[in-house]
């Protein structure tokens, strides 16, 4: 009998502290991003949690401070992947220092940038804890084979170096950007996406998703959630190797079969999406275009293309 009632009272004490653990949680993620059973926090004009409870992150909807300071205690370290190749170094600088002014500010970054030109990459001046790698790579003559390589020489560095140097996270962004507004861990999690700026509130037909079923990036009419850039994208090593391996899988089989996805490997990014769902959504704050039109939804620019003349930077049209 005795043995039965310690049975009862120990199920019974796990049972209440799973549940206050879960509304602890539940409080923190309250805090942090809002109430994502209604979607909404101090924003009304935007959803901020997607059909399968990831949230989706915009200026109003994380307490910047609090959120610091938690993750603060758990001495991260942030890879970031750029690529500069032929005139595209020009735009290294400002993304550079930049960066150092907005980008997890405060926490341990690493610069991986990848330049057939490392002696045009220019000497900015980092902060404490954030280091920069440069890395040499061949010249392309299309900037569709620069775009698509990218996911190849991402899965080599996770699997070669980033798991030795014990990186938490990894983002892969554009080099032709420069950051304006904050870009800090409310950005971290599993598997992130970035919804682009031209489509985050399009119909969903309007999408330039690979419509093309001989295509491995092929999306069919009527089927997708959000349109992603592949600009800018990141998570956790593990999560984002397993996104560069299939991308690149992918990418061979249909240069096998003599085929180019529509919009290269965001086009196979996109696909992945689909099937993969990000654990997170970063709004277009974090990536936007210089180029774009002004939004009411968008409070913030963190994150943006540069205006650029691509027949001039570009290899080919």
């Amino acid at each position: 009998m005795r043995l039965r009632q310690s049975v009862h009272f120990f199920l019974l004490g796990m049972f209440v502290g799973l549940s206050l653990s879960g509304l602890i949680y539940l409080g923190l993620a309250s805090i942090w991003f809002g109430n994502h059973l209604t979607g909404n926090l101090g924003r009304t004009d935007v959803a901020s949690v997607t059909q399968w409870l990831a949230p989706i992150v915009w200026e109003g909807t994380f307490d910047g401070t609090l959120i610091d300071s938690i993750y603060k205690q758990q001495n991260l370290t942030i890879a970031t992947t750029i690529f500069a190749l032929g005139k595209y170094t020009r735009f290294s600088k400002d993304f550079l220092e930049s960066a150092e002014e907005h980008y997890f500010v405060g926490f341990r970054v690493h610069y991986y940038l990848f330049t057939d030109q490392p002696e045009a990459i220019p000497n900015v001046k980092l902060g404490q804890e954030r280091y920069l790698t440069v890395k040499k790579v061949p010249s392309m003559n299309r900037w569709q084979d620069i775009s698509m390589g990218r996911m190849e020489i991402l899965e080599k560095l996770i699997q070669n170096e980033l798991a030795k140097e014990e990186a938490d996270y990894i983002f892969c962004l554009d080099v032709d950007t420069k950051f304006y507004g904050r870009w800090g861990v409310e950005s971290l999690d599993r598997l992130v996406g970035v919804i682009h700026p031209w489509f985050f509130d399009v119909p969903r037909f309007i999408f330039t998703y690979e419509r093309r079923p001989e295509s491995q990036a092929y999306i069919p009419a009527g089927v997708g959630d959000y349109y992603y850039t592949a600009a800018a994208f990141g998570g956790s090593l593990k999560d984002v190797l397993h996104l560069t391996k299939t991308c690149r899988e992918q990418m061979n089989i249909d240069a096998e079969n003599s085929i180019e996805a529509i919009w290269h490997e965001e086009s196979h990014l996109n696909k992945y999406f689909l099937y993969n769902k990000p654990s997170k959504l970063l709004s277009p704050e974090y990536l936007w275009r210089d180029i774009s039109m002004s939004a009411g939804q968008v409070k913030i620019i963190r994150f943006s293309h540069v205006t650029k003349n691509k027949a001039e930077v570009r290899p080919n049209l």
